[in-house]
């Protein structure tokens, strides 16, 4: 099977995860992206987040973001480096970049010079805050920029936290900013296609987490409240069908119910307690709402009563939704991942093996198979040769420091 963006050339000089995640995804999905990396290499390389050990086989955090792409050293800030990029960008479709604006500009490669000398390339940035404004120059980071600034932790912080929760694991905004920038890359190469017009792009961390935050965000601003309503501490669900309850073995089931009529009497059927049902207390939604803490008690100790797999046993029976808030470490084992090859294995020419997840977009029926991402530099000979360099070339611009 061809991939979407077979035959799509993308240069990437990025940093990090966010935009490195766009380029990995642009890669499994068939582009060629080739990752101009500097002598030292990408920083996220070798760095410790969340990592049970400081001697793991592999770089989690280095193989998730830069997938399957082909890595080259350059030395940007020498002339012999910007003449390998040039030399790179004139077949290109796509710049990929995070480089903050100044540090662009200084080395030539802001959007109004690169554009000037290449008109046809998709100019792509992942940004902060966006390219306006008085800050559009500063940087941003995943924890402070999406999560902190972008209303995320204070939306799903209890009302009187001591502390607001932080992400739930790393390049948690990151991986859906790179999700978005990508799906505007491929609307751009669309766009070039169709009209001839080739785009600048840019797609910030705050913009995404404001999209991602929409629905609180519209209603907080028309009513002008200060803050989405949270419960407290200890606080009910309005719906007593729209909450976690735990099982007899420590685990939670998620109940989604949003027709909490509907599926009061049939759920209590299957959960045995038939008489809940009938229980004048909570026989409408109005009367559930008047007894709530009545309800939710009962409800605790239902869930309680049995555990996980006699619950998904009685669950099954009805049509409510629920589901298992599972660990991540079980999801590679979940029926539907497996079917749907949502994780699949990379093996490294080393013959090591690391499971991957696969980006969550299918073509004909078909997952998009995972690659490993590049050593540092492990390219640079075999790019440098199909951009005519020949042997002593690439010896010269190894021994001027421009490639490592």
């Amino acid at each position: 099977m061809a991939k979407p963006l077979q035959g799509i050339k993308v240069v990437e000089v990025a940093m990090w995860a966010f935009v490195p995640a766009a380029g990995g995804i642009l890669s499994d999905l068939g582009a060629d992206v080739i990752k101009v990396e500097p002598p030292t290499g990408d920083p996220i390389r070798g760095l410790q987040i969340g990592m049970s050990s400081a001697n793991q086989a592999f770089d989690f955090s280095w193989e998730n973001y830069n997938r399957g792409k082909r890595s080259i050293t350059l030395d940007l800030k020498l002339p012999g480096g910007l003449e390998v990029l040039h030399r790179l960008l004139e077949d290109a479709d796509v710049f990929l970049t995070n480089l903050l604006p100044p540090a662009r500009e200084k080395m030539g490669i802001d959007a109004a010079t690169i554009r000037a000398r290449f008109p046809n390339l998709i100019y792509a940035v992942g940004s902060g805050v966006g390219q306006h404004g008085p800050e559009a120059h500063r940087g941003g980071f995943d924890a402070i920029t999406f999560w902190a600034r972008g209303g995320v932790a204070s939306s799903i912080s209890e009302e009187d936290a001591e502390h607001p929760i932080g992400p739930p694991g790393p390049a948690f905004g990151d991986t859906l900013s790179g999700a978005m920038l990508a799906g505007a890359i491929s609307a751009a190469i669309a766009q070039r296609a169709m009209t001839g017009h080739a785009s600048e792009v840019d797609v910030s961390l705050l913009g995404t987490a404001m999209w991602s935050m929409q629905r609180a965000i519209t209603q907080s601003t028309h009513e002008k409240m200060d803050r989405f309503p949270r419960p407290k501490a200890g606080g009910l669900p309005n719906n007593p069908l729209v909450s976690n309850y735990r099982t007899s073995d420590g685990r939670f089931i998620a109940l989604c119910m949003l027709q909490e009529q509907r599926y009061w009497a049939p759920l209590m059927a299957v959960a045995g307690r038939a008489d809940l049902a009938s229980d004048p207390r909570f026989a409408s939604n109005a009367l559930r709402r008047e007894n709530l803490a009545e309800c939710i008690a009962e409800l605790r100790a239902l869930f309680g009563s049995k555990t996980l797999a006699e619950w998904r046993e009685a669950l099954a029976q009805q049509d409510g939704q629920w589901d298992v808030v599972q660990h991540v470490g079980e999801i590679a084992q979940d029926c539907q991942v497996q079917a749907n090859r949502y994780m699949q294995m990379a093996a490294h020419e080393d013959g090591r093996e690391l499971a991957m997840v696969s980006v969550p977009m299918q073509f004909d029926g078909a997952a998009l198979p995972v690659r490993l991402a590049p050593a540092l530099g492990a390219d640079s000979d075999a790019i440098l040769s199909s951009l005519g360099y020949d042997e002593d070339g690439i010896i010269d611009l190894k021994v001027a420091g421009v490639v490592f």
